[in-house]
C-alpha cells in the first residue's frame, strides 16, 4: 500500500492532532521523511480538489474537513446535534458517567470500536468534558459536564441508579 494511503487511514482514524514524532514511530522512518509525506499528502488533497484538508500546527497534524464543505458541515453537525442522541452515544455517555474520569481508549477497549467522533460529538453538546490526565500521562480524560447532571436533574453523579454498585 502507497505510503500516503497509510498516512491518510492513520489519520482518519485518529481523529485527533497527531505528532510527526508518533507517526514516524508508527511507520518505522524519520520524522522529516514523515513530515515529508504529509505535506505531499496535503498538496494531493488540495490539487485533486478533494473534500479534505491536513492542519499543521507545532508539530501535530489533524485531518479536516475542507474549508468549501464549511457550509454543508455545519448543517450536518448541527442537525446531528439536534437529534436524540443514538445508541453509540448513549453507551459512551453511561461509560463516562459510571467509570469516569476515563481514558479514550478505556472507553474503546470496553465498547471494541473507535469513539472519537462520539466524544467530540458529546463535548460540543456540553455532556462530557475533555480534560488533561491527572495522572500526567500523554492522555487525555474524560467526565460528565454540569450540564449532562443539569439536564439529568441530579446534583451529583452518585444520584445516578446503582451508581456505587457499577462505579467499582
Amino acid at each position: 500500500m502507497e505510503r500516503k494511503h497509510i498516512l491518510e487511514s492513520l489519520l482518519f482514524a485518529a481523529g485527533h492532532p497527531v505528532s510527526f514524532k508518533k507517526i514516524a514511530e508508527i511507520l518505522e522512518m524519520p520524522e522529516p521523511e514523515a513530515e515529508k509525506s504529509l505535506n505531499e499528502l496535503a498538496d494531493d488533497y488540495i490539487k485533486n480538489g478533494r473534500g479534505l484538508r491536513l492542519v499543521f500546527l507545532d508539530g501535530k497534524v489533524q485531518m479536516v474537513a475542507a474549508p468549501e464543505s464549511k457550509e454543508t458541515m455545519e448543517k450536518f453537525i448541527k442537525s446531528d446535534l439536534e437529534e436524540d442522541l443514538s445508541p453509540a452515544a448513549l453507551e459512551t455517555l453511561a461509560i463516562i458517567a459510571y467509570k469516569g474520569p476515563v481514558s479514550r481508549a478505556v472507553i474503546e477497549d470496553l465498547r471494541g470500536v473507535n469513539c472519537s467522533f462520539i466524544l467530540r460529538n458529546l463535548a460540543i453538546r456540553g455532556l462530557v468534558e475533555k480534560k488533561n490526565n491527572p495522572a500526567g500521562g500523554r492522555f487525555y480524560v474524560y467526565g460528565i459536564s454540569f450540564d449532562f447532571l443539569k439536564r439529568l436533574g441530579l446534583s451529583s453523579a452518585e444520584e445516578l441508579p446503582e451508581y456505587h454498585e457499577r462505579r467499582q
